[in-house]
């Protein structure tokens, strides 16, 4: 049983048996039966608690309902033309000689019909009279069971979410007995010819239906979401586009799929946001909130415990729902974007720091880099042994330690994109040339020259290795995500190993401290911010960044930008495996 529903079944488990000992067999009759409880299980999340406009709307709608059907029964009632009609018939049977005294149970039978027509309307208000004395007797006594039939289909079409035995279940079962009673008083009334009776029952009177308005074929949240990440207006990536898909589509697991783009108003904003305040970590990689919606998982995590979102995250779920926002309002479906205004305020505390030098000679001292059991998976890293990782996951954080370049612009370069040029060795950071390459902004394509410590450290010798192989990537295990990004799985996975080695206790350090560190190298070296903000990517595109056009004096700056990075302290030789020359 899945967890969020075990309180409303009352048990964890769910049996059934397939009645077959043949395994093929039970397969085939498995998924039916498994499909089954998941319509079932989706129609119980899909419920909502009862309200008071819902307990008013159950006792007006069977008041009218109860007259209804004794006026349509009405018009079915045999006609006085109809009763004489079939007295003729049975006229005419006796004339022909086939109904006669010589056998009894053939006459009676002839006359049951004209008799149950004499009869109709009489015995139709009997019936109603006794029901409702029998209704009386059950509110007073507190009996469910007459009402009960009715009770049910009115929370089943209404998806509310009432346990039978409940207050709220007694306390709607009562109400629409007290309804009935009063609509079975009228027709009662209705038999004599008044039909100017009103319900005396305080409990008992009309109400506004509720609307429920479904959003019109091919304008609901999300088709609307497709037309706009068609036009993509600012030109955002398309990874990041997906993500602002998903951040929306949790938006519309709020309100409902149908609901009416142009109903989304600050209230809906507002409580969504909320929402996202309580909403846990990783959810939906977690087993606990599997099949639930925003709203269930919110009230779950309440039991499971687990650490909530940041306020980073939060507004990056109202940054890509705002942007849609703002398209719908250009194009007319809102009239002004609902989440403007809703984005939290930024802590102005660093939540990545860069490694201090004890830290850094710690970290390289580690298994990860000197030898561990095995490269396979990220448990065996911080266990000691003879396996020597040199792939992207080794160099990666060498490399931006001493380039200040993002994990993903070192792990997506080609063979081709580190090259000499005159006496310096550099990397090209950029879209062009081999692989599937994406970079943060235009700005950020750069060349960025070598490090004379990543040389000695054997960068070059590795990437030389890599070329008479005749590969074309300079990191060819390294891989994107479904959502495009690149080694997303060893940026989740490195801080994870600091822990494991006792380097980082909640927030701080990670894969990106590396980066931080080499800004902070800089500043040391007595360059200003300004002076240095290019060389890390950011500033704005230029054709000077651009594959062949960049001047030998640049170039020259730029080596001694990059020469400056230095960590007094670090110790590393114990990673160096050949001298070279840059």
């Amino acid at each position: 049983m899945p967890l969020d529903l075990v309180s409303h079944y009352g048990t964890t488990t769910r049996k059934k048996s397939l009645r077959t000992k043949d395994e093929n067999e039970a397969k085939k009759r498995l998924w039916p039966v498994v499909e089954a409880w998941r319509t079932e299980f989706e129609e119980i999340r899909a419920r909502r608690e009862i309200t008071a406009d819902d307990s008013g709307l159950a006792v007006w709608q069977h008041y009218e309902t109860t007259i209804e059907r004794y006026d349509r029964k009405q018009q079915r009632m045999p006609t006085r033309a109809q009763i004489d009609a079939e007295l003729q018939r049975l006229y005419g049977l006796i004339d022909e000689g086939k109904i006669n005294g010589e056998n009894p149970y053939a006459m009676i039978n002839a006359y049951v019909d004209h008799e149950l027509m004499l009869r109709a309307r009489d015995d139709d208000a009997n019936l109603r009279s006794r029901r409702l004395t029998a209704l009386k007797a059950a509110v007073g006594s507190g009996d469910v069971r007459l009402i009960e039939p009715a009770v049910e289909i009115f929370i089943k079409q209404n998806n509310l979410l009432v346990e039978p035995g409940s207050d709220h279940y007694r306390d709607l079962c009562a109400s629409m007995a007290r309804a009935e009673i009063e609509g079975l008083q009228r027709t009662l009334e209705r038999d004599k010819g008044d039909f100017t009776g009103a319900p005396k029952d305080p409990i008992v009177k009309p109400v506004n239906r509720p609307v429920h308005e479904a959003a019109p074929p091919g304008e609901t949240i999300m088709e609307l979401f497709e037309i706009y990440a068609r036009e993509n207006p600012n030109q955002i990536k398309q990874d990041t586009l997906a993500q602002a898909r998903r951040d929306v589509g949790l938006f519309v697991e709020y309100v409902g799929s149908t609901f009416p783009a142009h109903r989304i108003d600050k209230k809906a904003a507002r409580e969504w946001k909320a929402l996202l305040l309580q909403y846990p970590v990783k959810a939906t990689e977690t087993k606990a909130f599997q099949g639930m919606t925003i709203t269930q998982i919110v009230e779950h995590n309440k039991t499971v415990g687990k650490p909530v979102i940041s306020s980073t995250t939060v507004n990056r779920y109202l940054s890509g729902f705002s942007a849609f926002c703002t398209w719908m309002t250009n194009h007319g479906y809102l009239t002004q974007n609902p989440a403007s205004d809703m984005f939290l305020k930024k802590s102005k505390d660093k939540t990545t720091k860069p490694f201090t030098v004890d830290e850094m000679n710690a970290l390289f001292r580690s298994p990860f880099f000197t030898g561990c059991q095995s490269d396979k998976a990220p448990r065996f890293w911080s266990k000691q042994g003879n396996v020597q990782i040199r792939d992207h996951r080794y160099w990666v954080p060498l490399v931006m330690l001493f380039s200040g370049a993002r994990p993903g612009e070192i792990a997506q370069l080609a063979i081709s994109d580190v090259r000499q040029e005159g006496v310096h060795w550099i990397m090209h950071i950029t879209t062009e040339g081999e692989g599937n390459k994406s970079v943060k902004t235009d700005g950020s394509m750069r060349v960025v020259p070598v490090h004379p410590e990543l040389a000695r450290l054997g960068f070059l010798r590795y990437h030389a290795e890599l070329k008479q192989g005749g590969e074309k990537r300079l990191f060819p295990t390294a891989e994107r995500n479904e959502r495009g990004q690149m080694i997303a799985d060893f940026s989740r996975d490195f801080p994870r190993y600091l822990i494991k080695i006792g380097l980082k206790e909640g927030r701080g350090l990670s894969l990106y401290s590396f980066r931080h560190g080499a800004a902070d190298a800089l500043r040391r070296a007595g360059y200003l911010d300004e002076q240095f903000g290019f060389i890390l990517g950011h500033t704005a595109g230029s054709m000077t960044q651009r594959y062949g056009t960049l001047p030998q004096g640049m170039l020259n700056q730029r080596v001694e930008l990059i020469n400056s990075i230095a960590y007094p302290g670090l110790m590393l030789d114990h990673l160096k495996t050949d001298i070279e020359t840059a």
